[in-house]
C-alpha cells in the first residue's frame, strides 16, 4: 500500500495529473464547440437541403398502439423510440473531434520530424591529452630550425 501511495504523490508532483486534467477540461470545451457546430451550423443546411428535417427529431415509434408528433412527445409521453437523428448528430461530432485530433497528431508528428531531421552543431573535438600536445609543440619547433 505505501508503495502505491508514493508512485501516485510522484505522479501527481511530476505535473501528469495536471496535465491530464487540463486536457480534460480543454476536451469538455472542446466537445462543446464542437456539438454547437454540429447541431447550429453544419445540421441546419442539411436540414433546408432536405425538406426543412431536423435531424435531432427524427425518431421510429417503437409502440404502434400510441401516437406521437415528435421526439419530445414522446419522451414526455414515455413510448420507447429509436432516436437515429440524434444518433447522426452525435456521429457527426465524433467525426469532426477525431478528424480535428487527427489533424492535431499529424502536425505535432511532423514538428518532431522536423526536429529530429534538423541537423546537430559538430561536437567540438575532445582536448588531445598532454603527450600529443608535447609532440605537437616539438614537431613545431623541429620545423622552425630547419
Amino acid at each position: 500500500m505505501k508503495g502505491m501511495i508514493k508512485e501516485f504523490r510522484d505522479f501527481a508532483i511530476r505535473g501528469n495529473a495536471v496535465d491530464l486534467a487540463v486536457g480534460v477540461i480543454i476536451g469538455a470545451a472542446f466537445g462543446k464547440i464542437v456539438t454547437s457546430i454540429v447541431n447550429d451550423i453544419i445540421m441546419p443546411p442539411i436540414g433546408r437541403l432536405t425538406g426543412g428535417v431536423n435531424f435531432a427529431d427524427l425518431f421510429i415509434n417503437l409502440d404502434g398502439s400510441k401516437a406521437v408528433v415528435s421526439l419530445a412527445d414522446a419522451k414526455a409521453k414515455g413510448v420507447p423510440v429509436l432516436a437515429y437523428g440524434q444518433f447522426i448528430n452525435v456521429a457527426l461530432d465524433f467525426l469532426i473531434v477525431a478528424f480535428c485530433v487527427f489533424l492535431l497528431v499529424k502536425a505535432i508528428n511532423t514538428l518532431q520530424r522536423r526536429v529530429s531531421a534538423a541537423p546537430e552543431a559538430p561536437a567540438a573535438p575532445p582536448e588531445p591529452p598532454p603527450q600529443e600536445r608535447l609532440l605537437v609543440e616539438i614537431r613545431d619547433l623541429l620545423k622552425e630550425k630547419k
